[in-house]
């Protein structure tokens, strides 16, 4: 039976694991764009060294939106990872203009950085990833292959014998150890010319940040009117009605209590279990506006106990240091019970997970299931109101669908810690 100081270090190694894993689709993704950048480069070059000949000014236009292109794919990919990196705009049409524009100079600098840094480190990690996979299994077929080619990863000796094999498996032991110290250093190491370089101006950055905070506002007075209709036609389609007939039924058993006790006893009765169903109305609709298991425990015991109770196997994979505001808590446990109601009714699925873990200053969120897919935000399902309520908290929302599945929901709120 493990000690309960194993579990602190089971833990912490899965979540290195897990960060390894992230950083390697990461550092991958950005061996892509490095790619990409190399094309740009070798066309921008093509193109300056025509211009020196007199005949490539017409192509620089094009050589520099090419860049820009390139540059706005590498921007997409950092904001999925992280902080956003906004677009700047298009490329001016006049040369002369474009070439005295700053973030055009700062896009053809990223270019060149990027071509060496995350073509180099995106190779490395590929090489390390692959080692690992085939010094690690190594034992296993290594009988099968010529004795000439039966090497190391990296080729250090002949192996002749089980003993010899089984310590190429532990060399990808090694690898597998050196991943997962190196791997989220390399990832951010790579990020790091594009977060310098391609990032806008400040004039850029502030309009942008004005116009999606002016967004956001419209959508939190929206949501907070919304809010009070949902709460509005619950206290009066359902707790009003309950007392009314209420007072109706108090009404009859006065009367009843002139003419026959039995008669008045039946209707206080009633009026009795019509008292108790508005009031379990009414704590329904008090726990709709902010759950008591918000306040009395944790964010992460709260979505526990939404697990429990999903018709669906859901397994909740939560850690959290520390309590948040109760405006993100409360968003992040309703956007979780909408899902998992949406999945118990709508998807079909034999099981669902959801994430929850602090990235810097946000909290990302992800619920997956394996259900049948093909959800649309416009089909009724909650997910606009889910999208709304999450915008007026300046975060984001995003869900992939795909018919056939999986359908996978990712959320990021800003914690404010």
């Amino acid at each position: 039976m493990p000690s309960p100081d194993d579990q602190p270090n089971a833990r912490t190694l899965t979540r290195r694991a897990r960060a390894a894993f992230e950083a390697l689709e990461h550092i991958v993704a950005g061996l892509g764009s490095a790619v990409l950048a190399l094309i740009a480069l070798m066309f921008l070059l093509l193109v300056a060294v025509l211009i020196l000949v007199g005949v490539g000014l017409l192509l620089a236009p094009m050589a520099l939106r090419l860049v820009h292109v390139v540059a706005d794919q590498e921007r997409a990919r950092l904001t999925r990872w992280g902080p956003d990196v906004i677009s700047p705009g298009p490329v001016p049409a006049r040369l002369a203009d474009a070439l005295r524009t700053r973030s055009v100079r700062r896009e053809i600098a990223w270019v060149g950085v990027h071509t060496c840094t995350g073509l180099t480190l995106g190779l490395v990690g590929l090489t390390v990833s692959l080692n690992i996979i085939r010094d690690g299994t190594f034992p296993l077929w290594w009988q099968l292959i010529p004795p000439s080619d039966s090497t190391a990863s990296l080729g250090l000796w002949t192996v002749h014998d089980v003993p010899g094999a089984l310590l190429v498996g532990l060399m990808g032991v090694g690898w597998a150890i050196v991943s997962l110290l190196l791997f989220p250093g390399m990832a951010r190491l790579q990020a790091l010319p594009g977060r310098r370089l391609l990032r806008p101006g400040p004039e850029v950055d502030l309009a942008t940040r004005v116009a999606h905070l002016t967004a956001t506002r419209a959508a939190a007075l929206d949501a907070h009117s919304t809010e009070l209709r949902r709460i509005e036609r619950a206290l009066h389609d359902g707790t009003q009605n309950r007392l009314v007939a209420v007072n109706v039924l108090l009404g009859a058993a006065r009367r009843a209590l002139t003419r026959d006790v039995a008669d008045a006893d039946a209707a206080l009765g009633r009026a009795q279990d019509a008292a108790e169903d508005a009031l379990r109305e009414l704590r329904a609709v008090v726990r709709s506006i902010l759950p008591p298991v918000l306040a009395d425990r944790s964010l992460v015991d709260a979505l526990t106990a939404l697990a429990a109770s999903c018709p669906v196997p859901c397994r909740v994979d939560a850690d959290l240091p520390g309590r948040y505001a109760v405006s993100v808590e409360a968003t992040v446990y309703f956007v979780v019970a909408e899902a998992l109601t949406n999945i118990a009714k709508h998807s079909g699925a034999r099981r669902a997970t959801v994430l929850l873990k602090r990235h810097d200053d946000e909290l990302r969120l992800g619920i997956t299931d394996d259900g049948r897919g093909g959800a649309d935000e416009n089909g009724g399902s909650g997910l606009y109101g889910m999208r709304r309520r999450i915008e007026a908290h300046d975060g984001t929302f995003a869900l992939a669908s795909p018919a056939g599945g999986p359908t996978t929901l990712t959320v990021s709120l800003p914690c404010g810690l």
